[in-house]
């Protein structure tokens, strides 16, 4: 029987991150699955639900990704990539028709996916 050695530091604080995009992703995913869009057409409510099974498998991913660090490499930037663009896109969002309310909620949004990748680029790349 072989024992690994334990995680490094990095690889923990990527762990940890990559945990906390899978929880906000499937629950997000599919919470959004389940309300839709309910005060639009059913072209947007399509679109709106096909995307939260994205963002939901993407939350999967993650998880799949953290729990098994010790064989991850590029993946993890991608995912990194992807938290990134996610939150470019809300700020694209915020610059064309503004700040939803209550703002601190969506500028709670925000901070992370802004924050997050830079965090698990330069802890993975420790490891």
């Amino acid at each position: 029987m072989t024992t690994q050695a334990p995680l490094l530091a990095s690889q923990i604080v990527v762990q940890v991150c990559l945990f906390l995009v899978a929880a906000i992703a499937m629950f997000g995913g599919a919470l959004q699955m389940v309300l839709g869009q309910p005060t639009t057409e059913p072209r947007l409510d399509n679109v709106h639900r096909f995307m939260a099974g994205v963002y939901f498998s993407t939350g999967v991913i993650s998880l799949w990704t953290a729990l098994t660090i010790r064989q991850q490499g590029t993946l993890v930037y991608l995912l990194a990539l992807g938290v990134l663009l996610a939150g470019v896109g809300r700020l694209v969002s915020i610059a064309k028709v503004g700040l939803p309310k209550p703002s601190a909620v969506w500028l709670g949004y925000l901070v992370p996916e802004l924050v997050l990748p830079f965090v698990i680029a330069i802890a993975h790349a420790q490891t």
